[in-house]
């Protein structure tokens, strides 16, 4: 099943863009300032270090108020968020006239703590939202400077399910530019920063999620995956997260909206710092007319040696083949389609209103194949049969999330293809949670990737608490 002479032509066609893009960054990319030695202050008040399931377990308890809960947060925001720009836009007025009603409610509630706590788990709880999803009164532009002044005039599903159970939204937060890159940087908010290693990427699309849950400015948040968005965060800034089978929740009212073979490979799902609040936040977010499981029915672990090839090729093919929508077409709205090369020369002189990461995709997709190969269509579905008779209805395997810890910003240009890591997962149709193992000798975060079987999304995150309980979780990058 080898590729035909025209398909290899093209494979190295994009490798050989690859590298021209990674020279021109090299001489034309500005400096910044530098970050080293600068550290984020220690968590202080212990309100930010119970999970949303105890936080919600005190407010309707009235051991806690919600505005308390609320304000430690936002004060939390404030102290962090000038080190890693991850809260692109707050909404704390509004966020601390909702926790002040949701106090009054359960003053005067007369049905108990059982009834708060099936009509409203999350009752009073702080959330933040990837700004690629709608979110009522906020922008919603997913980094494109043509969107700047777009405000969400609805909530997406997910979003509008996890208000309903009871949380409360203080913000949104950075993506990468039409998140299409792993490194959340775009050119209305800038570029945010790893909380360990200011110097270094908090992983995207839903990086900026993955900043501040990581440096405990919020305890549960929202992310979209499509090649790794929700797992590269979560591992480079030490957090849970969980890509859900597709269709497990809604993508709607998202921007941009997934197109072609993209609607097999997004998912959406929760990033959180506790495990424990994986499965209850899935749940809210999947409906009540879910088919997923919510239960496991094992508790027997079998570890298997797998490996994946050519997969940097797969990725190619699969996402670059086809899609109804062109990139440049994106980049270009509410206009004509952009021009990447222009863009490109535009770049190099400071005048694109695009990022380097956005014009190399729209490059990339230049060399895009006609139509995928029969082969490699052959070769996914062989992959698939296997990886589905080796899992079944109650099987795991460890993967790992990426081959280093958090790169230095800009540097996963000179690597575009480690995202393979996490692509391949979204290319089976896979569930799989990402858990924070600890930190390395560098004190930056180490973690692996938990994968099941379609449909099998409660498996991940029984093992993510175990996993949880031998590692430790997420650590305060404040700490000494």
């Amino acid at each position: 099943m080898a590729l035909s002479r025209l398909e290899r032509a093209q494979v190295w066609l994009l490798k050989a863009v690859t590298e021209v893009l990674v020279i021109v960054f090299r001489f034309f990319s500005p400096r910044r300032p530098a970050l080293s030695g600068k550290k984020l202050p220690p968590v202080r008040n212990s309100l930010l270090l119970m999970s949303a399931t105890q936080l919600a377990k005190k407010i309707r308890r009235k051991e806690v108020s919600s505005v308390e809960v609320v304000q430690a947060y936002i004060d939390r925001i404030q102290e962090v968020n000038p080190f890693v720009n991850a809260v692109v836009k707050d909404r704390f007025a509004a966020a601390l006239q909702e926790a002040a009603q949701v106090d009054k409610l359960i003053e005067e509630e007369t049905g108990g703590e059982e009834v708060l706590e099936d009509r409203l788990p999350l009752l009073g709880v702080p959330l933040s939202v990837k700004e690629s999803y709608a979110l009522q009164g906020m922008p919603f532009t997913t980094g494109l400077v043509s969107r700047r002044g777009i405000v969400a005039t609805v909530d997406a599903p997910p979003v509008a399910l996890l208000k309903r159970a009871g949380a409360i939204p203080l913000g949104v937060t950075n993506t990468s530019e039409l998140c299409m890159w792993y490194e959340s940087h775009n050119h209305i908010y800038g570029i945010t920063n790893n909380p360990y290693d200011l110097e270094r990427i908090p992983g995207g699309s839903s990086g900026g999620e993955g900043s501040i849950l990581g440096a405990a400015g919020s305890v549960i948040g929202v992310g979209s995956d499509i090649g790794g968005s929700i797992r590269m965060p979560c591992f480079f800034n030490g957090i849970f997260g969980h890509k859900t089978t597709p269709g497990v929740v809604s993508c709607e009212n998202q921007y941009p909206p997934s197109s072609g073979r993209q609607e097999e490979y997004l998912s959406s799902g929760p990033m959180c710092r506790y495990a424990e609040d994986l499965l209850p936040m899935l749940k809210i977010m999947a409906g009540p007319r879910s088919r997923m499981k919510v239960s496991a029915t094992s508790n027997t672990v079998c570890v298997l040696p797998m490996t994946f090839k050519r997969t940097e090729l797969f990725l190619f093919c699969l996402f670059f083949s086809q899609p109804p929508q062109m990139f440049a077409e994106l980049m270009g709205e509410p206009g004509r389609p952009a021009w990447p090369l222009w863009e490109l020369l535009k770049w190099m002189i400071g005048r694109s209103d695009h990022t380097l990461a956005a014009i190399a995709v729209g490059l990339i997709e230049m060399t895009r194949m006609s139509k995928t190969p029969s082969s490699i269509i052959q070769m996914k579905e062989k992959l698939q049969k296997q990886v589905d008779e080796l899992l079944g209805a109650d099987g795991v395997f460890l993967y790992p999330s990426h081959p280093k810890v958090a790169p230095k910003h800009h540097h996963p240009l000179l690597r575009p293809f480690d995202f393979s890591y996490t692509g391949i997962i979204n290319m089976l149709g896979l569930p799989v949670t990402q858990c924070p193992l600890g930190v390395g000798e560098e004190g930056l975060p180490l973690g692996v990737q938990v994968v099941a079987g379609k449909l099998q999304d409660h498996l991940t995150l029984a093992v993510a608490l175990h996993l949880e309980k031998t590692f430790g979780g997420w650590k305060d990058p404040g700490a000494n």
